[in-house]
């Protein structure tokens, strides 16, 4: 059972759903439980179906990588046939439920950010450093699709949602990316620390992408779906993430890379409950 969850990549799965309910009570004064309970089952389903395909898909290069060698599809304590039968039934499931009690711009979303993510995504990872640009947009869909969950269409709020997932997701996977630069180089992936050995491209990026999130993250409270507890909150978790981005854009370490990295888990959890709060 442990070694199923696993495959569902629960970190993944936990952080979607979060993002997804800050993405349904944004727009909304009153909140009905079960509409909500049925959005956040279809997007994690959906979400934790692409984490189960994505490991079928990777399973070559996961066994090839110390970090990820122990996962249950390269130590084989999972069969390659059942993952992807597992990853299919729950994506059709999740799919259908959203197409059944959601709506079909949520249903049309959720395809999107499954095939991109997976098709797109997945095999880029192996040519080309653009990979973490491309798999933004996929991970940057969770609190749309809550939004459209609760509305049936896309606002500006929406899109501003969209813009501080997908500026968040890339100063955080960039210091994954330096952190675990020799894994990925075993696994064969094209990642940027590959191409920029001493970490001055990787460490510009991550402070223009922290202090753009930082600007951007005002949106919301522009746009009136928060009130002054989140503008304040915003400005003290974006200080929180650029702080550790300028540091190690000074001196590039492994363990400054890991200070950005922890600033990047506390920053999304905190913003996504201001913005669930709208305070």
């Amino acid at each position: 059972m442990r070694d199923l969850l696993v495959l569902t990549k629960p970190r993944i799965v936990a952080a979607g759903a979060l993002a997804a309910l800050a993405g349904y009570l944004a727009p909304l004064d009153h909140v009905r439980l079960l509409p909500l309970l049925e959005a956040l089952a279809a997007i994690g389903g959906i979400t934790a179906a692409a984490g189960i395909l994505n490991q079928v898909l990777e399973r070559d290069i996961d066994a090839r990588m110390p970090r990820t060698a122990d996962r249950p599809l390269p130590a084989g304590r999972v069969g390659v046939r059942f993952a992807t039968l597992l990853g299919c039934v729950l994506a059709a499931a999740s799919l259908a439920l959203s197409a059944w009690r959601i709506n079909g711009l949520t249903t049309a979303l959720m395809v999107f950010a499954f095939v991109s993510y997976l098709f797109v995504y997945t095999p880029l990872k192996r040519h080309t450093t653009l990979n973490t640009f491309v798999g933004a947009v996929p991970g940057a869909l969770p609190p749309v699709l809550g939004w459209t969950a609760a509305t049936g269409d896309l606002g500006r709020g929406a899109y501003a949602l969209f813009a501080i997932m997908f500026l968040w997701q890339l100063p955080h996977f960039l210091a994954i990316a330096w952190l675990y630069r020799r894994d990925y180089e075993l696994g064969g992936l094209k990642m940027l620390p590959e191409r920029d050995p001493d970490g001055a491209l990787v460490s510009r990026q991550i402070c223009v992408h922290a202090v753009s999130l930082c600007l951007v993250a005002l949106l919301p409270f522009r746009f009136q779906m928060a009130g002054p507890v989140y503008l304040v909150g915003s400005l003290v978790l974006g200080l929180g993430f650029a702080i550790p981005a300028f540091r190690f854009w000074r001196e590039r370490s492994d363990a400054l890379a890991r200070q950005v990295m922890r600033a990047s888990l506390i920053y999304l959890p905190g913003i996504l409950c201001l913005l669930a709060l709208k305070a």
